[in-house]
């Protein structure tokens, strides 16, 4: 093997190793990345972290997932956060995690998990008991897995639905959508979870409706579908089951059979550590069910373990109604006090928390120990019954509007869309015979500006003309002004004062005494010189003067003849702090255009006695206002004519601003406003 070969092999088996290197370092750092997340994921998970640990590192795992290519883990992902929000119940970050998903869901045209974020939109309006907006999410979610034939997780949306109709007090409607489930699900394998769940709902609702033989029914068939031992029983899935059945049998006035039902509920396995809430509801209601079959062995010790959980874990239901049976408890003691103490603290809490069916209960009760005061506790039960009522009528029509709407929009875009085909063929034609006339118009225009241009070019070079011939005859003047002024310099001043010089040099040679009177006299002499050249400085000043008021006197002009043609007073006034020889010629020009289209304005159309026009300095800026008596006219409603327009060009040429104000009767003021070098304005300087 030659040496260039060798060479040749050992930087090929250097690039392996390399490339082999940094892919082994990149899978570790990702790997890491992973691992990190799932840690974050578990500890934002744990039951026993207090809450601000498990915000936190959910945050973590939330700041992982986001920077993460868009694709359905990150979108797994991203739900594993939201599901970890909700536990915490920190229902606004539970909110803007389902937001975020739905956006980039909608963005990636993924159906299956925009479905899943209306679903948990869904429950977090529930949660914050505004029902119809979580109706809506719900019922958007229902419509995509009907669209993509996902029957599993449609009769899933079906029940949830069902549960806010049942909470909103629509029984019928709620038992429709659990029949929907029920056959979505007809026929699919390893749904036994959800026909739990919807035969553990519709015993529900009809125990509500007091239909109790089919409430039996179906919590019974509910109860046999957790034979399948495939459902974790962690879930104390049979706990709950059992607590309904008792408490079916609470209602019926069957308390011995309600008390079988309850304790076989407590006595499933591990249920105070699964299921906390679960356990305290059983016990107080097996404490009811002793209290109402006459049993009073454990009481009033099980009413107050059960209201001691419920106040560890403040749910205020369970607290309301445990102080209700505590009440009802004492009033059968004959212990009026604690009665009347149980109840007015069961009303006040539900009072509190706006809960109307928990404050319909304690005012029952209440009415019971307090016969003193039971018409207003009827009076008030009766309002806030009505109220109830009234409200679930609304909810249960609004929950049907939105279906009927939204379907009805559904329906309309089908229309639309066929619509829409021949709309954009004729909307297309339209477009480009618009586009013709648009082209067509803005040719016209620009033409018309361009004529105008050219109209203002002339009339601008027609004044600078003027300017230029006013300004050499004045410099024609000067010119001949400044020959006099030589000649009487030279021929009278200076011949004067060279004779003044030789007289005094020549009293050197004289006696003082006859000196004096010569000297007074040459002294008089210099004096009247000194006057013949203060009067020659005035002059050159007056040339000045007429140089400066060039602009001035073509205003002069075009004003006497606007005196001499028309009857109305003009006025016109000139600040005189104003620099004229330091305003630029085009300003000049401009400021006279405006000030003859003005007047011709008020010739035409004012009918003005008198007309003011002025010329002021402020700072930074030159000031024309021009006023008229006259008619006036209503300065909104009329639209801008040639000679206004004219006005705002050659101010707008100027950088300078128009105002104008007028109204009928009341005459018409026009302020022209142009920005100036400061040098220009005396009070700068």
């Amino acid at each position: 093997m030659s040496k260039l070969s060798q060479i040749l092999l050992l930087l090929l088996l250097f690039l392996i190793l390399f490339g082999c290197t940094n892919n082994k370092n990149e899978e570790m750092y990702l790997n890491s990345r992973k691992d990190s997340l799932s840690t974050y994921l578990s500890l934002a998970n744990d039951l026993n972290l207090p809450f601000e640990y498990k915000q936190k590192y959910n945050k973590k795992a939330f700041d992982i997932i986001k920077n993460q290519i868009d694709d359905s883990i990150k979108k797994v992902n991203l739900f594993k956060v939201a599901n970890r929000y909700y536990n915490m119940s920190d229902w606004q970050s539970f909110k803007s995690v389902s937001k975020l998903v739905l956006e980039e869901s909608i963005n990636s045209k993924d159906s299956i998990n925009m479905a899943k974020a209306y679903i948990y939109l869904g429950d977090y309006y529930q949660s914050q008991e505004i029902l119809d907006s979580a109706f809506l999410n719900y019922f958007k979610a229902e419509k995509i897995y009907l669209a993509i034939n996902d029957n599993v997780n449609l009769a899933r949306t079906f029940l949830t639905k069902a549960d806010l109709q049942l909470g909103a007090g629509d029984f019928f409607e709620s038992e429709i959508t659990v029949f929907k489930a029920l056959k979505a699900l007809k026929n699919k394998k390893n749904v036994n979870n959800d026909l739990y769940d919807s035969y553990n709902l519709l015993g529900i609702i009809y125990n509500d409706r007091e239909e109790y033989d089919k409430a039996l029914e179906y919590h019974n068939k509910a109860l046999f579908i957790l034979e399948d031992k495939s459902i974790p029983l962690e879930l104390q899935l049979k706990a709950t089951s059992l607590n309904n059945i008792g408490f079916v049998y609470l209602n019926m006035h069957n308390f011995n059979q309600a008390k079988i039902y309850f304790k076989k509920g407590l006595e499933q396995k591990d249920l105070f550590n699964g299921n906390t809430v679960l356990y305290a509801m059983l016990l107080d209601n097996l404490a009811y069910s002793k209290f109402k079959s006459k049993e009073f062995k454990g009481l009033p010790v099980e009413f107050y373990s059960a209201l001691k959980i419920r106040d560890s874990l403040k749910l205020s239901s369970g607290i309301i109604l445990n102080r209700i049976h505590l009440s009802e408890y004492y009033a059968f003691r004959k212990d009026t006090f604690k009665a009347i103490q149980f109840s007015k603290q069961a009303l006040n809490l539900s009072r509190t928390l706006r809960k109307p069916r928990n404050t319909l209960d304690a005012l029952k009760q209440i009415a019971i120990v307090d016969p003193q005061n039971a018409s207003k506790y009827s009076k008030e039960y009766i309002k806030i019954n009505e109220e109830l009522q009234r409200e679930e009528r609304k909810m249960g029509e609004k929950f049907s509007r939105i279906e009927y709407e939204t379907n009805e929009i559904k329906d309309q875009n089908s229309s639309l869309q066929e619509k829409n085909k021949t709309l954009i063929y004729v909307f297309s034609i339209c477009t480009l015979i618009g586009l013709f006339f648009y082209v067509y118009k803005i040719q016209q225009a620009k033409n018309r500006e361009l004529i105008f241009k050219q109209q203002q070019q002339v009339a601008n070079e027609d004044i600078y003309n003027l300017m230029i011939s006013q300004q050499n005859d004045i410099e024609l003047t000067r010119i001949k002004e400044k020959k006099k002024v030589a000649q009487d310099l030279h021929d009278g001043v200076l011949g004067r004062m060279f004779g003044v010089r030789i007289s005094l040099d020549s009293l050197d040679k004289v006696d003082e005494a006859e000196a004096a009177p010569k000297r007074k006299k040459y002294l008089a002499e210099l004096k009247h010189i000194e006057e013949d050249i203060r009067e020659i400085s005035h002059d050159l000043n007056r040339e000045k003067s007429e140089l400066i008021n060039n602009f001035v006197a073509i205003l002069n002009k075009l004003f006497e003849d606007q005196r001499h043609t028309y009857h109305s007073k003009l006025i016109t006034s000139f600040d005189s702090n104003i620099k004229w020889e330091l305003v630029s010629n085009a300003v000049k020009i401009n400021l006279y255009r405006i000030v003859q289209e003005a007047l011709q304005n008020c010739n035409k159309y004012a009918n003005a006695n008198t007309i003011t026009i002025e010329f002021k300095s402020e700072i930074d800026h030159l000031v024309l206002s021009i006023f008229d008596d006259g008619v006036g006219f209503n300065a909104h409603r009329t639209k801008n004519g040639i000679g206004l327009h004219n006005i705002q060009y050659r101010a707008a040429e100027c950088k300078g601003t128009v105002a104008l104000k007028s109204a009928k009767g009341e005459g018409t003021l026009l302020v022209v406003k142009v920005p100036i070098d400061q040098k220009i304005n005396l009070h700068n300087t």
